[in-house]
């Protein structure tokens, strides 16, 4: 308690400090004249000048005289003098013909007010500094200790679960919250507590922040709600003070939940290797576990949290009785992209043609926040085009501009440029409907969009949890088929493969080094040093574990997985070089081929239904292993053709 006393009165003291300072600046202001300063003569040098005629423009006052005089150089100056008993002066100024003019005294009235106005000035200037911010909100220079999180009364509170959708299970582990707030005695009376912290963790645009809001207006109760980097400030301490006073306001406002959005940014673990370990920010985060100690679960306050990286936080802040509910918030499954698309259109006109289902098909790996935008660009899109509706047109376009990026409709490309791509395209097309284990194609495109100067865009019949040995082959195949069609078409490469080359890279190398699907190496996982980000000092510590040996059969079996599927996508190609060829022929023509279109060039059923040509063998291996890319964003789903950078 002592300790806390100090660090408020030291706050207090730099308070006042500045407070005079600015007092003392303001004055020196106020009573600094500019111009040129005045000279001071005596009476006698006064009369002499007078009688010489060397002054002008006096002010004659009950107790000065004041005006110009002639000074050495033959300029008038100005200057003052005090004025003594002299009945003569003003006959002798009338007769060296000397203009002036008098003033009279003021009254010991004017006098008054004229010392009371500085004493006036200062106590007004003392309040505005120092007890104004103590009744204002607090977002006064002078409050810099005080928490600048944003209570929200719960009778404006208007987000309730309705307008969650596509994490019904995070809902239901937030309902125990919402009883409790609702009615402790239903819990305390069985001896249970509930937990003080509950964390939110997920991709980002998941809805952690949403569902905070909503656990609030379900409750009825206050809802506190600030951001961790509005802790960490320049003075040392302020971060500790500011969550002394969230908690003072929470506590005076209970029940009340605290809503702490990016938790990660005073939240990380301590003593991270680089620099100090006493900084700003764990002074921050040990006074938010000595709160989280001090406060029980009957006094009505629950903290909650959300960040991107859990993994980074600090095991002291995570362990059972303080952060001990982990609530993970991952993006929806088809249903759950459907119900949010049904709560973001509420506020939109649908046309009769328009199915949330199909677009909810169309969209995986899409999170909240994508499907929000997807609807509100169709919503712009249509009242550009003056519609009355939105259509399934312009919720096609708005999915394709979320993934690639606007049509770049003033792009001009060559037409040797143009047959390029569309063999490039053509490639990754014929590729993924002729082998076993890969997505259908929806369409394949050569209008440039974003970065992209065309895309073939495959979408899966249902949501995937896990993949296979093949699948990935497969994928490898996808991805090194442009440069594939490339180099038999023209006999040449070009920059565009860049991006299909770095994937390819990647799921190779995970492939063998992760996910355990190298025949040689076995099944056996290996740290890779060369992806993920130096989050903490203790990255830095790790050193290369590998062999020279290892090493060696890790390049081996990487670079072999990249020959193999690209020498199988080449045969491919060959093999069905007749459709090839019309499809890129149709692609030049059209610039946009549908995937029925597609499956007619190539002789094939629709997708998902038995195949009358006999897709090239895959190795049939069917090792199951965890998606190494489910995290990706969705514009990881089409293989873009991008421009040189």
């Amino acid at each position: 308690m002592k300790k806390k006393n100090l660090n408020r009165r030291s706050l207090i003291s730099v308070g006042q400090i500045m407070g005079w300072l600015a007092v003392f600046v303001l004055m020196v202001l106020l009573f600094h004249k500019s111009g040129p300063r005045e000279a001071v003569l005596d009476y006698s040098d006064f009369k002499q000048k007078a009688a010489a005629a060397e002054v002008a423009d006096l002010t004659v006052a009950p107790g000065t005289i004041s005006g110009l005089y002639k000074n050495e150089a033959g300029q008038f100056v100005p200057f003052k003098t005090i004025r003594m008993e002299d009945p003569n002066l003003v006959q002798e100024l009338s007769q060296a013909k000397i203009k002036f003019k008098a003033e009279q005294d003021r009254s010991w009235v004017g006098n008054l007010l004229m010392n009371m106005l500085w004493i006036v000035m200062l106590v007004g200037l003392w309040w505005f500094i120092f007890i104004r911010p103590q009744r204002s909100d607090g977002k006064s220079a002078m409050n810099f200790a005080r928490s600048k999180a944003k209570m929200q009364d719960p009778s404006q509170q208007t987000v309730t679960f309705k307008d969650v959708a596509g994490c019904e299970e995070a809902k239901e582990e937030l309902e125990d919250v919402i009883k409790f707030l609702k009615n402790p005695k239903k819990f305390q009376k069985l001896g249970g507590k509930l937990p003080k912290g509950v964390l939110l963790y997920g991709a980002p645009g998941t809805g952690k922040t949403l569902l905070a809001k909503a656990v609030a207006g379900e409750a009825g109760v206050a809802f506190f709600s600030a951001s961790a980097s509005e802790f960490v400030e320049m003075f040392v301490g302020v971060g500790a003070a500011r969550v002394r006073d969230l908690f003072d306001q929470a506590k005076k406002n209970s029940p009340a939940i605290i809503f702490i959005d990016e938790l990660d940014a005073v939240g990380r673990r301590r003593f991270a290797g680089i620099g100090g370990g006493h900084d700003e920010r764990e002074q921050t985060l040990n006074q938010l576990l000595i709160e989280l100690d001090g406060f029980e679960s009957k006094q009505g306050i629950i903290l909650m949290a959300s960040t991107n990286r859990p993994d980074v936080l600090d095991p002291a802040l995570i362990r059972p009785g303080r952060f001990d509910r982990h609530i993970s918030v991952p993006a929806p499954d088809l249903k759950g992209r459907e119900e949010i698309l049904k709560v973001h259109a509420k506020k939109v006109k649908l046309g009769e043609d328009v199915d949330l289902k199909q677009v909810a098909k169309g969209t995986p790996g899409f999170v909240g926040a994508d499907l929000a935008n997807v609807i509100n660009e169709a919503a712009i899109l249509a009242a550009r085009a003056d519609k009355n509706a939105v259509d399934t047109a312009d919720l096609d376009e708005a999915v394709e501009r979320v993934l690639a990026g606007p049509q770049k409709k003033s792009r001009i490309i060559s037409k040797h440029e143009q047959q390029v791509i569309a063999a490039h395209e053509s490639g990754h097309t014929v590729v993924a409907r002729l082998t076993n284990h890969s997505d259908p194609v929806h369409k394949v495109t050569i209008i440039p969009r974003g970065q992209a100067l065309g895309y073939t865009l495959q979408l899966p019949l249902e949501d995937k949890f896990l993949t296979s040995k093949s699948e990935l082959l497969d994928k490898l195949c996808i991805l090194l088929a442009g440069r594939a069609a490339e180099e038999i078409v023209f006999g040449e490469i070009t920059s565009g493969a860049s991006d299909d080359l770095n994937k390819a890279m990647a799921y190779a190398r995970k492939m063998v080094m992760e996910l355990g699907m190298s025949e040689k190496l076995g099944p056996i996982a290996l740290p890779n040093g060369e992806e993920g980000e130096v989050f903490l000092g203790r990255d830095l510590s790790r050193h290369n574990t590998l062999s020279d040996e290892l090493a060696r059969t890790i390049d081996e079996e990487i670079l072999n997985l990249i020959h193999t599927s690209y020498a199988r996508a080449k045969d491919i190609i060959i093999q069905h070089r007749a459709a090839f060829d019309k499809l890129v022929a149709t692609l030049l023509e059209k610039e946009v081929v549908e995937a029925n279109e597609i499956d007619e060039i190539l002789g094939l059923k629709p997708a998902g239904q038995p195949e009358d040509v006999t897709p090239a063998p895959a190795e049939t291996v069917q090792q199951v292993s965890p998606t190494p890319d489910k995290a990706e964003s969705p514009a990881k789903q089409a293989d873009l053709f991008e421009q040189d950078k």
